[in-house]
């Protein structure tokens, strides 16, 4: 038996926040279920796939402590829908689960706590304060050049440093896919540790850090705090804990990678590059979004065409001073990158046709993009 009262807001936060780590394919009944747990001083609600685990802290008016698991979705989407205040929750007799608001009931089928998989015990030592901001940030400049479902398993994840110094902390993400790499990088704190720089590395799952972004997209009072274990990341915000399992296994040498700085860059005004590669690539030929680009002594033309529909070009201001280049681009890459820049003016840097090039913005000096050309 359990009974407890709650707000229906603070309920609504609760499971929106789970909503993402509940497991969507059904390996284990279980999983696809949220566990409440009602304690003296208020109400835990946890998930988790297995990999990822979260585990919040709320208000609640608690009668009968006690613990339930119960379908995360169906739970939330009857929320949802509820427009009374107060929600009280019942666990009875083989786990039926009764949600009780005004005229409102609904009762649901549940599952014992008791089968509900533990979360890894955590202990609170050796944990990095970080600034908000700038770890979400990091993450929303990173996250979208990591690996979809890629087969090589290590690139469906971020790679997170943190060196401490005994003068500063810094936090370095990189993400890649192979076809292009994002790097970006900045204090996170003060001082670090005493002595020699101390670096820990490890790569976090995707889903992993897009939970971390939405979490701290919520903002919020307290700084979060992230820590590492021997295979574990362990993230903490104000009353919430998300641990994640990580990725066993060597992340590539990034950083041969990056092209050397050189002068011969291409500046080019961020939004204008972005539009006129939206409606050049209207015209591209296939799902590889391919665009031609040459640069040339003051402009940077953009040309696609199909066999089915026709041709685009599109002419842009650029300061370049080299020699004419020749190459070409999946469009939707270059737009990746733009859409996560936030400089008037960007700069492009290619030795070559086929070598990779360097995207920066002097507003963000720890911040380097590198996309591979394509044949076109």
């Amino acid at each position: 038996m359990m009974k407890l009262r709650m707000g229906r807001v603070e309920l609504l936060t609760g499971l929106q926040r789970v909503q993402g780590v509940v497991e969507k394919r059904n390996t284990m009944p279980i999983l696809s279920n949220i566990l409440i747990e009602a304690k003296q001083e208020g109400v835990e609600i946890v998930a988790t796939d297995l990999e990822i685990g979260m585990r919040g802290h709320y208000k609640a008016t608690v009668e009968k402590a006690g613990g339930i698991t119960v379908s995360a979705r169906k739970l939330y989407e009857i929320i949802k829908e509820l427009a009374v205040g107060e929600i009280e929750i019942t666990s009875g007799d083989n786990n039926w689960t009764t949600i009780q608001a005004g005229k409102s009931q609904f009762k649901i089928v549940g599952l014992p706590s008791t089968d509900y998989p533990a979360l890894p015990a955590i202990e609170r030592e050796g944990l990095i304060p970080l600034a908000g901001a700038g770890f979400l940030e990091l993450i929303r400049k990173t996250l979208f050049a990591a690996g979809d479902n890629d087969a090589r398993y290590i690139l469906n994840g971020l790679l997170v440093t943190l060196i401490s110094t005994e003068k500063k902390t810094i936090l370095r993400l990189v993400g890649t896919d192979g076809h292009r790499l994002a790097i970006a990088e900045q204090e996170v704190g003060k001082a670090g540790a005493k002595g020699a720089p101390q670096e820990i590395k490890a790569i976090i799952p995707k889903k992993a850090a897009h939970e971390m972004q939405r979490l701290l997209e919520e903002g919020g009072e307290g700084e979060p705090l992230i820590g590492f274990t021997k295979n574990l990341m362990i993230f903490r915000k104000s009353g919430l804990l998300l641990t994640s399992r990580l990725m066993e296994g060597n992340y590539p040498n990034y950083q041969q990678v990056i092209p050397k700085e050189s002068d011969r860059k291409i500046g080019v005004n961020r939004s204008e590059l972005e539009s006129a590669l939206r409606r050049v690539s209207v015209l591209s030929r296939d799902k590889a979004s391919a665009v031609k680009v040459s640069f040339a002594a003051g402009q940077m033309t953009l040309f696609s065409s199909n066999p089915d529909f026709g041709e685009a070009t599109e002419e842009l201001a650029a300061r370049y001073e080299g020699e004419a280049l020749n190459t070409g681009f999946n469009a939707r890459y270059l737009l990746d990158v733009l859409g996560v820049m936030d400089g008037e003016t960007i700069s492009l840097q290619m030795d070559n046709p086929l070598s990779p090039c360097l995207i920066q913005e002097s507003d963000s000096p720890g911040f380097k993009c590198v996309v591979m050309p394509i044949k076109v």
